[in-house]
């Protein structure tokens, strides 16, 4: 008796062929193609077949920037709502005011400009009241009436007196340690890298504080807190790139954490991305009067901001000595960036720019202490023990009792 096997199924050659006989940017383009025509035929018709929205429509819209000027208040207002809203009136103090405004409507994500004619007083109070043209009421509350100060040239040289002040000078000052870091013995290196973590990890956990409130007091349109996570991702992986970059540039590579310059440069980067966003609150502060510039702010700063110098020339402490260019270069690098801030913060202040900036510093200094814990583990292998706890320790409370000098 024979076996019979089953008839074998015949494959097309035509249909077998035809996708490999295809470029592969073709392959990838017709699926692309296909998405974008369905999304627009959603967009042009699918809202006819779902029919009307019951309801009155969804309005959301926030004030995202004010500036005061002798008589009369600008207002940029943003909404994050679904729904086009145009304002309809203006109150202040529960009192009408006359307004103008660069646009009718304000739709999906768009911005407008109301200007408000107001003879307010400095230092009082201030409630503006939007009503819409559906009914509907926002709230935003000007705590203080302060004059938003003019952008001259003055007013950009004291913001960068200020951030010289507060940033360059203190790590410059900070990064004198280096003499003193090379005479001690090995495991005194690794009680003071071990404070360096301590130091940023403090640094971030302040700026996630700092940059959660700040969002929270945003629009909301373009994330608001999302914004945090989104800029520590992006900073983290931006420099484990550039730490495989400069790795793949040096020959000598230190076991597990890379050449000691480099460990450095890394630090002065992440450091230099928080005092960026130390600037934007110097700045905002000062525009909008909660800032008052003085000799006790200053020295607050400065003390704060030593314990950084010292956290970025550590590693170099049992290598051979940088030149002084090099040491200028990093102490630029990790304290220029509160000019910018201030800059910025005084004169362009954006609740939900100033959250993704300050993510971007919480993602840096987070893969700096990456890059440092391998630096402080013992003979045995041990990142953690009684040495390295105590400092870390050592280097949060540092931080937190200078912090304390700081009023922003």
């Amino acid at each position: 008796m024979e076996a019979h096997s089953p008839p074998q199924e015949q494959d097309d050659p035509g249909d077998s062929n035809l996708a490999r006989r295809l470029p592969l940017w073709l392959l990838a383009l017709i699926p692309l193609a296909l998405i974008a025509i369905a999304l627009v035929a959603l967009l042009t018709v699918g809202g006819d077949t779902l029919g009307e929205r019951r309801g009155p429509p969804v309005e959301d819209i926030a004030v995202e920037r004010t500036v005061l000027r002798p008589g009369e208040i600008e207002l940029t207002v943003r909404n994050a709502g679904p729904d086009a809203v145009e304002v309809a009136q203006v109150f202040v103090n529960d009192a009408y005011v006359d307004y103008t405004a660069d646009a009718e409507q304000v739709g999906r994500l768009g911005s407008q400009t109301l200007t408000l004619d107001y003879p307010w007083q400095d230092g009082s109070p201030l409630l503006v009241t939007f009503l819409t043209s559906s009914g509907a009421t926002v709230e935003h509350e000007i705590e203080v009436a302060v004059e938003t100060p003019v952008a001259d040239g003055g007013f950009y040289g004291l913001m960068a007196l200020l951030g010289v002040y507060v940033g360059v000078i203190p790590v410059l000052l900070g990064m004198l340690f280096l003499p003193f870091l090379a005479r001690v013995r090995e495991h005194w290196i690794r009680f003071f890298m071990a404070g360096t973590i301590g130091l940023l990890g403090f640094l971030a956990v302040d700026a996630y504080l700092e940059g959660t409130e700040i969002a929270e007091q945003s629009t909301g349109a373009f994330g608001g807190t999302v914004l945090l996570f989104i800029g520590a991702a992006v900073a983290y992986f931006a420099l484990v790139a550039l730490d495989r970059y400069l790795r793949d540039r040096r020959q000598s590579v230190k076991t597990a954490g890379g050449g000691a310059f480099q460990l450095s440069l890394l630090i002065a980067i992440g450091i230099g991305l928080h005092n960026l966003g130390e600037g934007l609150a110097i700045g905002a502060a000062y525009a909008i009067g909660e800032l008052a510039l003085g000799a006790f702010l200053v020295f607050g700063f400065a003390l704060h901001n030593t314990t950084e110098g010292l956290a970025i020339v550590t590693p170099l402490a049992e290598r051979r000595r940088p030149s002084l260019l090099r040491l200028g270069a990093l102490g630029l690098i990790a304290g220029a960036p509160a000019i910018l801030g201030a800059f910025i913060g005084a004169s362009a202040y954006n609740p939900e720019l100033v959250a993704l900036l300050i993510g971007i510093g919480i993602g840096a200094i987070v893969q700096v202490i990456v890059q440092l814990v391998p630096a402080i583990r013992d003979r045995a292998g041990r990142a953690l023990y009684p040495a390295s706890v105590g400092g870390i320790l050592a280097g949060v409370a540092v931080l937190y009792v200078t912090g304390l000098l700081i009023s922003v």
